[in-house]
């Protein structure tokens, strides 16, 4: 999280996801058409991590309806009803809020009613 998006924040945040998830092979990375993502820098990453990827067409905001999804809902359960004091405030809730709440307690019907870390197990499970 930085005051504006550049191309330096967005292969720091691929870097940190990568290392974290460490994603098979031919995974899919879908992003809008940013100049960030649409970088030579950024675009050599997602081949050096074998990933695939894919950007919205242009103007079409529904192939980002997942991500648009998750916007709104973070915004209404958590940014709307917060006064952040500092950067550093906002981005400690955020992170508490997606790591703790989001991902490990909050069920999603399109999920099955399971939480995305449950479901993120369960799937790896059937895949191995």
């Amino acid at each position: 999280m930085d005051k504006t998006m550049t191309k330096e924040s967005v292969i720091s945040a691929l870097k940190m996801a990568y290392k974290r998830q460490r994603p098979g092979k031919g995974v899919i990375h879908h992003s809008d058409r940013g100049v960030q993502y649409a970088s030579l820098e950024y675009q050599k990453l997602l081949n050096k991590y074998s990933m695939v990827g894919s950007m919205s067409r242009k103007g079409n905001c529904y192939d980002n309806a997942c991500i648009e999804s998750f916007h709104g809902i973070l915004k209404r359960e958590l940014v709307y009803q917060t006064k952040f004091k500092t950067r550093e405030d906002a981005k400690k809730a955020l992170f508490e809020y997606i790591e703790f709440f989001y991902n490990s307690k909050r069920i999603h019907s399109t999920l099955g009613y399971f939480t995305p870390n449950e479901f993120e197990q369960m799937y790896g499970k059937s895949v191995a």
